[in-house]
């Protein structure tokens, strides 16, 4: 299926569009062939090994800790891999024009949050049946989601897979700073609003505008390190920009961190 296009204007440059092109086709060609197979069959394998016993032989606990190892890394790395293609789309103004539930990308992007952050609680939540009860049950750890306006019941018309996207990062990024608790808010009319809200160690003025720079991390000696899912910020920032939405930070040092971002629909 062909992406959706939008249309927006492109500044001339003098550097030969023609060798931009391959390059990025090589890089395209890199990401999507060179290692989405490989990636591919050594998740399947771990897998396999870990669920069909029965058919490869019993392992031993510690062989079972160390596949179930390659198998999360493996898994982890396929996302990635996919983050970094859909960034590269969103930068040719690529779009997958689909309807789609901002309810159920909000769970499935929680439920990958939590399969990093607290294993436990995901295994819970893959069983439970209905939204309310899946909000309810995140109250249990300090997650707390308010969906108002229209697309609580209207589905919203964009690209699935890059909201899914920014709505992963920016809840693993507020699991990965936040002292207990976590709030997400979903509203808007026309446009989609989304706040991910953390009460963390917060972001100090002077630092606030490196936040969205490639390869910057900010450092607190009082913060425990907490591995973060995903390409970070920095994805985030450039899909909404792609999508002609923007995002928006509010911190306040020692008191917790919000971003607020807004996304318009792609028009039928």
């Amino acid at each position: 299926m062909k992406g959706f296009k939008i249309k927006k204007d492109i500044p001339k440059v003098e550097k030969p569009i023609e060798e931009k092109a391959n390059g990025k086709e090589r890089l395209f060609d890199l990401l999507i062939h060179d290692l989405t197979s490989p990636l591919s069959i050594v998740s399947t394998t771990a897998d396999n090994l870990i669920h069909k016993s029965d058919h490869y032989g019993p392992l031993t606990d510690q062989q079972k800790r160390m596949i179930d190892r390659i198998s999360r890394n493996s898994h982890k790395a396929q996302k990635l891999l996919q983050e970094m293609i859909e960034i590269l789309r969103s930068e040719e103004r690529l779009f997958q024009k689909e309807f789609f539930s901002i309810e159920n990308t909000l769970q499935d992007s929680m439920l990958d949050v939590l399969e990093m952050s607290i294993p436990s609680a995901a295994e819970k939540l893959c069983h439970v049946e209905n939204h309310e009860a899946f909000w309810q049950c995140l109250k249990e750890h300090w997650i707390f989601v308010e969906i108002t306006g229209r697309y609580g019941q209207a589905p919203f018309c964009h690209d699935r897979k890059k909201i899914q996207q920014i709505l992963r990062n920016l809840m693993s990024n507020a699991m990965k700073y936040r002292r207990e608790r976590v709030e997400v808010k979903i509203s808007g009319e026309e446009d989609l609003h989304v706040s991910v809200e953390d009460d963390g160690i917060g972001i100090p003025a002077e630092e606030q505008e490196a936040v969205f720079k490639r390869f910057v991390q900010l450092h607190d000696k009082k913060q425990i390190y907490v591995q973060g899912l995903g390409l970070g910020l920095t994805g985030v920032k450039t899909l909404i920009d792609a999508m002609g939405g923007d995002i928006k930070l509010e911190s306040q040092e020692g008191v917790g961190t919000r971003f607020v971002v807004r996304i318009p629909p792609i028009l039928p």
